[in-house]
């Protein structure tokens, strides 16, 4: 990084700054592969990286400039990673800490064929192995930036490396099945209301089903309270026809934005509304992330 030109702190701060922007562009999709398989979900890894971006922005004064900004990113990432698996496993008493999937040998040895179902395994390796495996046999780091960015050693990760894919190979399928959350009929009729109202506008409608203390984070735009906001105006003004429903990603409950496309309505957007004793108190809109929508293994709704 040139910063020969400037070298007053507002002026190293700029140029950090416009690094920092132009290797987030090109890094994001990638974090929120490694994230979302880290934590088991494309909704949550989706969070993890917005919550590392901002934790990297808060610590970007301080940054070495003789650092490369991609592993310290990635760093960033993996740690808000364990974090939120942490944070999980106290919530839910560790029931989702390490959900194993039914399974049938492969009759090949783990390799690069088959990196999108490694993806889905390795939510049955504890989190070491698990970014291991993911940092090197599906995003093809070496075992030097591997030690870097998990806080360890390299013989470490070789020994973490070889654990994970001896458990992997010893999986009795390829095919693994996510644990899906338990029905919740209270909220599923609420999310039916919600898009009920939401596709005809109904804005005081939907107040009603939201909490006066909602926040709305509109990924890589707006993060705050509901109230105020101009997130219902936005739908509203859109020039393209639209609709939502309800549905599920990779079997998390979601609400899909739908727009015309070949043979009918197709995908768009993903939203996840967060819903707390029969009341909405969050929203989280995931349009200007596309890679979230594509990262996802299955998407499923009533058109």
């Amino acid at each position: 990084m040139d910063t020969s030109a400037d070298l007053t702190p507002v002026g190293l701060f700029e140029a950090r700054y416009r690094a920092f922007l132009e290797t987030v562009s090109n890094l994001r999709p990638q974090l929120h592969r490694y994230c979302s398989r880290m934590v088991g979900s494309v909704l949550d890894g989706e969070d993890v990286v917005q919550d590392a971006l901002f934790q990297a922005y808060r610590k970007l004064e301080s940054f070495d400039d003789r650092r490369p900004l991609k592993p310290w990113l990635f760093r960033i990432a993996h740690n808000q990673c364990i974090d939120f698996l942490r944070r999980r496993q106290v919530r839910q008493d560790a029931e989702a800490e390490a959900v194993v999937p039914d399974a049938v040998a492969p009759k090949d040895p783990l390799g690069a064929g088959i990196e999108r179902a490694i993806e889905r395994l390795v939510l049955a390796l504890p989190p070491k192995e698990r970014a291991s495996v993911l940092l090197k046999d599906v995003l093809d780091y070496s075992l030097e930036e591997i030690a870097e960015l998990v806080d360890s050693t390299v013989g470490g990760v070789k020994a973490a490396l070889n654990r994970g894919r001896s458990k992997l190979a010893s999986l009795p399928e390829l095919s693994a099945k996510r644990a899906r959350p338990a029905p919740n009929p209270e909220a599923e009729q609420l999310l039916g209301l919600y898009v009920e109202r939401f596709n005809r506008n109904d804005w005081d409608g939907l107040r009603e089903l939201i909490t006066a203390d909602a926040r709305v984070r509109v990924a890589d735009m707006y993060f705050g309270p509901l109230t105020g906001s101009p997130y219902f105006g936005r739908y509203e003004r859109l020039t393209i026809p639209w609709r939502v429903v309800v549905g599920e990603v990779d079997g998390e409950p979601a609400i899909i934005v739908l727009v015309p496309g070949p043979g009918g309505w197709v995908p768009q957007a993903l939203v996840r509304v967060e819903v707390v004793e029969g009341h909405i108190v969050g929203i989280t809109d995931y349009t200007h992330c596309p890679w979230v929508l594509s990262s996802a293994e299955s998407v499923r709704f009533a058109a």
